[in-house]
């Protein structure tokens, strides 16, 4: 910088912050003309105060790869941080970001308890000499890989007006089961505090998250059950659902005895998924309860008269010659039975297998 270091002091310091190694900050001068600025793009913005933000080595032993690999989002959003603050502005951490915006009534002792950390991991993190926090105050909150839940887990964060009980209920668990796996010792909650939930499963129930747009009629509709067992099995006493809530859906078993069950895709319609399994609209209208002939992507239905095919839904690495191999049959069967005009397949696509 021309003048002062301010600038550069103040990145380098939410870098280190946001757990990068320790970076120095300078000045360099063009060797040729100490009157201008070393870099090029430094030069091409004179009325600017430019800095360069490099974010690690290739030739340096102390750059960890995976840790930019990792961290990237928490490195960038250090670099926003600072330059939000030292242009004046109020800088508000991002939900589910790895900072924290001190609140009224925040201690250091509280929030270290909330994130399950010491104080002095957190006045470490912050580089804070004392104890005094200001609201509005932005702390980084230094992370625990072996506390983090695995990947098949939900991420949650808490909403004004949000209880443990309310939240325990959304998702189908206990309290005790919501505090036990976030180190929770009390009831307390902040607004955007980020909370795990272990992922609800049940060998007798299936499980809906719920999307934008549904609604219980047509979570009911697409599962082929009604509102009132939706409500009765998830303890609901009003319609209002949330995205990302967690419904347990009723098992079908009777109609899962009288045929196959098929998942519409995109482009699907009634008559060509009759025409398919060689039945009348009418048949797979009866079988599902439909009154109109309206389908929804991802809608269940029954195939009544099924029996005599499998479905199968296509993995990474699956060809059609490898599925007719591990079902013993032909490539042209598989291709006939499922309209298929080319062999090329997509992860996550059923085939009829005869």
């Amino acid at each position: 910088m021309r003048n002062s270091d301010a600038f550069a002091s103040k990145i380098a310091k939410e870098l280190t912050a946001a757990g990068q190694n320790v970076r120095k900050y300078y000045q360099r001068r063009l060797p040729s003309n100490p009157a201008k600025d070393y870099y090029y793009i430094h030069r091409d913005t004179p009325n600017n105060e430019t800095v360069i933000v490099e974010y690690g080595f290739a030739d340096s032993a102390g750059d960890d790869v995976n840790q930019i690999k990792n961290n990237w989002q928490e490195l960038a959003e250090a670099v926003v941080k600072a330059v939000t603050e030292y242009a004046g502005g109020k800088y508000i951490a991002p939900l589910g970001s790895n900072y924290y915006t001190v609140q009224k009534g925040d201690s250091l002792w509280s929030i270290a308890r909330k994130f399950g950390i010491s104080v002095q991991e957190l006045k470490d993190a912050n580089n804070l000499q004392g104890n005094l926090l200001n609201i509005g105050q932005n702390l980084f909150i230094p992370g625990k890989e072996e506390e983090v839940p695995s990947g098949d887990d939900i991420t949650y964060i808490v909403q004004k007006g949000d209880t443990l009980y309310s939240i325990a209920s959304k998702y189908n668990v206990t309290v005790d089961e919501l505090k036990k796996l976030n180190n929770l010792s009390s009831n307390n909650l902040a607004i955007g505090q980020k909370l795990y939930i272990k992922k609800v499963t049940n060998k007798d129930e299936n499980t809906y998250m719920v999307e934008k747009g549904d609604s219980l009629y047509s979570i009911a509709q697409k599962f082929n059950t009604t509102v009132d067992n939706l409500k009765a099995l998830n303890n609901l006493t009003t319609d209002t659902l949330s995205i990302g809530q967690v419904l347990i859906i009723p098992k079908d078993e009777e109609n899962k005895d009288n045929g196959n069950v098929y998942i519409v895709q995109s482009g699907d319609t009634l008559y060509n998924i009759a025409r398919k399994y060689n039945i009348s609209v009418d048949e797979l209208k009866k079988a599902n309860n439909l009154t109109t002939n309206t389908l929804q992507i991802g809608q269940q239905l029954i195939i009544p008269t099924a029996n005599d095919y499998e479905t199968y839904t296509v993995e990474s690495g699956d060809t059609l010659y490898s599925i007719a191999r591990k079902f013993n049959t032909t490539v042209s069967a598989i291709a006939s039975l499922n309209n298929l005009a080319t062999n090329t397949l997509s992860i996550g696509q059923q085939l009829l297998i005869p």
